[in-house]
């Protein structure tokens, strides 16, 4: 009988995937390295961090020196990333669109938690639906777009509420037609969703809904979108620490990365 080996090249190239270079994936790691730590490294411990002995990082070093992905520091002789790298990586963060990122994500959620999933940005008027994925159970909260959400009575809006500018805030609070101010209960809501990473609400503008609301930030720490949870408040969880707050934080938290948020 043929052995495996020869089973995988007489294997049809569509069964045995895409070709690649070993040699780029393995000096790739280095550069994922230091895009993961974030720093310059020595080349002990960026090679290290790479898995691979110093004296075979340093030759891809040198090389990715020579392309601008990597740039050594003069004094010191650490390695960070270099000009190129910072480019493509500018460019990269140019091309991503929150809302395309976040529009699969909800989908996936609103299967996954049972309740409509949707996403809110900030509009000319407030905090704004822009994306529902509904439910697929036949009890489930419908939610339109275009929907502006209440500063004070929805978790989207204590969301961006909490985030956002106080003078900007002030101002949207303004023309809800309420009084422009932090009153205490307000505070006490913003100050809650800043501590947990998650807003919520119970009742608060519609008798019976309650929601989860959860921030994604881009590459500048700022909140771009919401993505929030909403169902019936009759088996609706809403603590923090709960599968449906830690899904909604943990989408939110991989959506912020791939915007280029280091938080």
């Amino acid at each position: 009988m043929p052995d495996s080996q020869s089973l995988d090249e007489e294997a049809p190239a569509a069964e045995r995937g895409p070709r690649g270079i070993q040699s780029v994936e393995v000096g790739g790691a280095l550069l994922i390295a230091l895009a993961h730590l974030g720093r310059p490294l020595a080349l002990k411990d960026l090679a290290r961090e790479a898995g691979m002995p110093p004296a075979k990082a340093h030759p891809y070093l040198v090389s990715f020196i020579k392309l601008g992905l990597v740039e050594q520091e003069a004094g010191s002789g650490r390695y960070g990333l270099g000009p190129l790298a910072l480019q493509l990586g500018l460019i990269s963060l140019q091309q991503y669109d929150p809302v395309r990122l976040a529009t699969p994500r909800v989908e996936e959620l609103a299967q996954a938690l049972d309740v409509t999933v949707a996403i809110a940005v900030w509009g000319n008027r407030g905090p704004t639906i822009v994306r529902v994925a509904e439910a697929p159970s036949p009890v489930h909260v419908s939610m339109r777009h275009g929907t502006v959400m209440s500063l004070r009575g929805t978790a989207s809006g204590r969301l961006f509420a909490a985030y956002l500018p106080r003078e900007q805030v002030l101002e949207a609070l303004g023309s809800e037609g309420g009084p422009a101010t932090f009153d205490a209960e307000l505070q006490s809501h913003l100050d809650q969703a800043r501590a947990l990473g998650i807003a919520s609400s119970r009742d608060g503008v519609v008798a019976g809904v309650s929601a989860l609301a959860a921030p994604v930030f881009d590459d500048q720490g700022r909140m771009v979108l919401s993505i929030t949870a909403i169902g019936p408040s009759s088996g609706f969880e809403l603590a923090a620490n709960g599968a449906m707050a830690q899904a909604l934080k943990r989408t939110g938290s991989e959506l912020s990365r791939q915007l280029g948020w280091r938080g």
